[in-house]
């Protein structure tokens, strides 16, 4: 089973443009992400994937592995199998399962990644992402704050921003928003058109759920934060501080 992670990183971000390259304890976001990427045990390669010549110089100045993409794409799983094709063209290299891993979040665990791509237990398995357990009642309204509802296998039955409400056990299952993919899945679903659902939802993998492909998903016990506007840095770096607590 060989696996590649690719990290979807464009300039041009409308909330924070330019947000793969400020800087994070005296490191660029994105090599941190990629730093972090390269820890882990099952990933055999890592790679950049973008469509700017900045981001592009930042990653081969830090010795990282880098592809230009199109600047066309509308989202970062069409980038990822761009850039799933190009290394399959050009390097003769195969892969079975891609990870498409957020660029922007600087301090993603190691080990985390390496739960996600222990959920690729059979060839069955099409498409894997994660969930945590939360009780947060203030999360649980917060539309900004996707759940995810599960079957009795943990396969993704629905994803919701709404208020889903807690079960009995007085728990909801929120989002992580890493993937993976089955390779021939990753080229199959990126030649959908938007459905209906992913549109009322802004929800790209309802997409998938509606042309009826499966969803593992992982229960993990770490969470992450995504760089979305400048303020969010400190929240990051007090999350590093949890992590490594809970780490030790």
């Amino acid at each position: 089973m060989k696996i590649l992670g690719v990290i979807p990183a464009r300039f041009d971000s409308s909330r924070f443009p330019g947000k793969p390259l400020i800087l994070i304890e005296g490191k660029s976001m994105i090599q941190r992400v990629y730093e972090q990427c390269i820890q882990t045990k099952f990933l055999d390669e890592v790679l950049v994937a973008t469509d700017d010549e900045r981001i592009f110089d930042t990653v081969q100045t830090f010795g990282g592995n880098v592809l230009m993409t199109s600047t066309q794409h509308l989202n970062g799983t069409s980038r990822c199998f761009e850039a799933y094709q190009k290394i399959k063209t050009n390097q003769y290299k195969s892969f079975d399962f891609i990870i498409n891993i957020q660029g922007d979040e600087p301090y993603i665990q190691p080990q985390q990644i390496d739960e996600l791509c222990q959920l690729f237990s059979s060839k069955e398995i099409e498409i894997v992402t994660q969930v945590k357990q939360e009780t947060s009642l203030e999360f649980l309204n917060n539309q900004n704050i996707v759940k995810a509802i599960l079957d009795e296998n943990n396969f993704v039955v629905d994803f919701t921003r709404e208020n889903p409400s807690i079960n009995p056990s007085n728990y909801f299952y929120k989002h992580i928003g890493i993937y993976g993919f089955r390779a021939d899945v990753l080229a199959q679903i990126t030649q959908f058109q938007p459905t209906k659902n992913e549109h009322e939802r802004r929800l790209e993998q309802m997409r998938w759920l509606d042309n009826n492909y499966s969803i593992k998903a992982g229960i993990t016990t770490f969470d992450s934060i995504s760089i979305d506007a400048p303020e969010d840095v400190e929240r990051a770096l007090l999350l590093k501080s949890k992590l490594t607590h809970h780490l030790k």
